[in-house]
């Protein structure tokens, strides 16, 4: 598909310039122009084609390869009860701490359950040049 069209377009322009010639240059002062042909121009359109999109199944996968060795504590606060109107008549609590282990289980210390540990007494150690008295039997 194409259109023509004719342009005739012409116009005069006038500059005023109040300019003090020091230099002894002539500056003209008055221009003017005249169009009175535009070359022929032809737009045009090509037929467009979209070719149809496909999408590809993408396969993605995560796998952990071992479960990290951590030991985290967990603050744990239960309340078991019986209230009336936002009255509690009855109540039993618990309150620790659980664990989540994952890493091959060792105690701590504080861990150990069932055993009695026991502290050794001081002995008294002998300085040299003194005697110690012996306790009656």
């Amino acid at each position: 598909m194409s259109k023509s069209v004719e342009v005739d377009v012409s116009g005069e322009l006038g500059v005023g310039l109040n300019f003090d010639n020091h230099l002894g240059v002539d500056l003209p002062t008055s221009y003017d122009f005249d169009l009175t042909n535009i070359a022929k121009i032809s737009i045009g359109l090509d037929p467009i084609t979209l070719n149809p999109i496909t999408v590809n199944p993408l396969e993605v996968s995560v796998r952990l390869k071992e479960i990290p060795s951590i030991r985290t504590h967990v603050p744990a606060n239960f309340t078991l009860g019986l209230s009336v109107l936002g009255y509690d008549l009855a109540c039993v609590r618990l309150c620790g701490e659980a664990q989540v282990i994952t890493e091959p289980y060792e105690p701590n210390r504080c861990e150990v359950c069932g055993r009695v540990h026991r502290v050794p007494a001081p002995q008294p150690q002998p300085v040299p040049g003194t005697t110690v008295p012996e306790v009656p039997k």
